[in-house]
């Protein structure tokens, strides 16, 4: 069933990145909305959240509806669509080409498929429990490092809770002074899907929400990577803290990490 319905759920990701490239051109900041401190959204995000709604409500219906913008409330008994119309809002309306639709399907408490659609380099990347993953129809793996040295790695900085902003300077620090690079993209959902296809070796934050989430993490998992929390643990819907890896810095990334955070 996955594999059936994991095309339809592709166009409808590109369908509504369709929209919010075409809005990107004309956008005014003065449509922007504050949900808290640092916290944007505009009517782009809503209007995208409700087209992937519509399509995907023909392709699952019993399927329920976890979403950022909260447009739609169904919860669905064994199925529940998780969505971000748009990770990246900051980005968007400043203008920096890094945002994306992403799309998780969760099956009781696995996550099971994943859709994430980067508009500006129109990149999709998919994948579904038992199969590959892939980008735009090309089968992707995770890279071949296997030290932090060798390693170019990406996090996203708090903009609202601040309350472990020493713990995470410290780790900051010590990680950009051992490896290739550290780089700051701006969207979870890009961050995990370059990942998966071996640009970054690892990418870790804390303070993340299941729609930022649930579609990368499915991504990186069939790309052959891990995704754990900061104890290691494979929950990470929940804990607001994840490390997503090529699967092979994922021990010492645990241990760098453990000496700021826990």
């Amino acid at each position: 069933m996955l594999q059936q319905i994991l095309p339809q759920v592709v166009e409808i990701a590109k369908e509504a990145g369709a929209f919010i490239r075409q809005e990107r051109q004309k956008f005014d900041p003065a449509n922007i909305e504050y949900k808290g401190l640092n916290d944007m959204v505009s009517y782009v995000d809503k209007q995208a959240e409700q087209i992937i709604v519509r399509g995907l409500e023909k392709v699952l219906p019993e399927a329920g509806f976890i979403t950022e913008e909260k447009t739609v409330t169904k919860v669905g008994k064994h199925y529940n669509w998780i969505i971000d119309p748009l990770d990246g809002t900051t980005n968007f309306i400043h203008g920096v080409p890094a945002f994306a639709v992403s799309i998780g399907l969760q099956q009781d408490d696995e996550l099971v498929l994943g859709v994430v659609y980067e508009i500006n380099l129109d990149e999709c990347f998919y994948a579904c429990s038992g199969s590959p993953a892939y980008l735009n129809g090309k089968e992707i793996r995770v890279s071949a490092p296997t030290k932090i040295a060798d390693s170019l790695l990406a996090t996203g900085f708090p903009y609202y809770d601040f309350s472990k902003q020493q713990q995470y300077i410290n780790l900051f620090t010590e990680l950009m002074q051992g490896c290739h690079g550290l780089r700051r993209i701006g969207s979870a959902a890009v961050d995990l899907v370059y990942t998966a296809c071996g640009r970054f070796e690892a990418f870790y934050e804390y303070n993340l929400n299941a729609w930022d989430i649930a579609a990368g993490v499915v991504i990186v998992r069939q790309a052959g990577g891990d995704v754990v929390n900061f104890s290691g643990g494979q929950e990470v819907m929940n804990t607001r803290e994840l490390l997503a890896t090529n699967g092979k810095i994922t021990e010492e990334m645990l241990g760098v990490i453990n000496k700021h955070f826990n």
